[in-house]
């Protein structure tokens, strides 16, 4: 997309070379294309290149409407609503994929997955609040980091020319850099993430301990601690560490973020002084 948006706009300013620094002005390594023009774009985009109709995009509202529904089976059918959250969540690894394969990478993709995993998520958390009161607080804590982190992270990205949120330079962080490089490092922690929330949600519905669903023999190999546990909730023993982690990343993630604004800051702020003393000695 953006190559599209770009070259469409540097031809058009070609025609008209006194609008060229309205339409397209350069920062860092991304063209920063004029809102107006980027409008008209989207509006008058063929049927043949539509963004909107790209297969990982699509791909991308299959998920949202399969967590629209999961979350309408959320408080009184519990099957129905793990598999479609389980389905939206697992796409998430197939968009990016198609996106790749079919040289559809577009900003407007990039933004509506990292939406959708957010708002999912949160939607989650906010029931995960209301069935476990007594830990409300930490799982609103939890949508607070998440959002925050991701929002100033990509923020971040943006002021400093970045053309994606997950190029991440191992200079700037290496932790960043080896979970948003490698792929497999990336699905891991978002799946444990997710299976954590979701094994807390199954742990509301299922106290059958695992003992019962195993044969006498079968459940001889295994310690008496585990086989008092429900399948939930051992799942939740096994995926918090992940999760863990993937909150500690977020942490990170914001303070990284959050440094990276305050050094931009700086860097105009000084240039600022420097272009008044330079206005200052020029009058003198």
């Amino acid at each position: 997309m953006a190559q599209h948006t770009n070259g469409s706009a540097r031809s058009h300013s070609s025609a008209t070379p006194t609008a060229t620094s309205r339409k397209v002005r350069r920062r860092g390594s991304i063209d920063v294309v004029d809102a107006k023009v980027a409008v008209d774009l989207a509006t008058a985009q063929t049927y043949s290149e539509n963004v909107f109709l790209f297969v990982p995009n699509l791909i991308g509202y299959t998920r949202i409407i399969l967590a629209g529904l999961s979350l309408h089976f959320m408080s009184y059918h519990p099957k129905y609503c793990t598999l479609l959250y389980g389905v939206s969540c697992l796409l998430d690894a197939v968009d990016g994929q198609a996106a790749r394969a079919l040289g559809q990478t577009s900003k407007f993709g990039a933004v509506l997955d990292m939406v959708t995993d957010r708002c999912t998520t949160s939607c989650l958390l906010c029931y995960l609040s209301s069935a476990y009161p007594s830990y409300a607080i930490v799982f609103q804590f939890l949508i607070a980091l998440d959002f925050s982190s991701h929002y100033m992270h990509m923020y971040s990205s943006l002021v400093t020319g970045s053309r994606s949120h997950k190029l991440v330079t191992s200079d700037v962080s290496r932790i960043l850099w080896y979970y948003y490089n490698d792929s497999r490092t990336l699905f891991f922690m978002c799946a444990g993430n997710e299976l954590f929330f979701v094994s807390l949600y199954l742990m509301k519905w299922i106290q059958t301990p695992i003992s019962a669903s195993l044969s006498p023999r079968a459940a001889s190999f295994l310690p008496a601690i585990l086989l008092a546990l429900t399948w939930p909730e051992l799942m939740a023993v096994l995926s918090f560490p992940v999760c863990l982690v993937k909150n500690v990343i977020n942490v990170v993630q914001l303070w990284k973020a959050s440094k990276i604004l305050v050094g931009v800051d700086l860097a105009e702020r000084a240039a600022a002084r420097k272009k008044e003393n330079a206005e200052e000695e020029k009058e003198a």
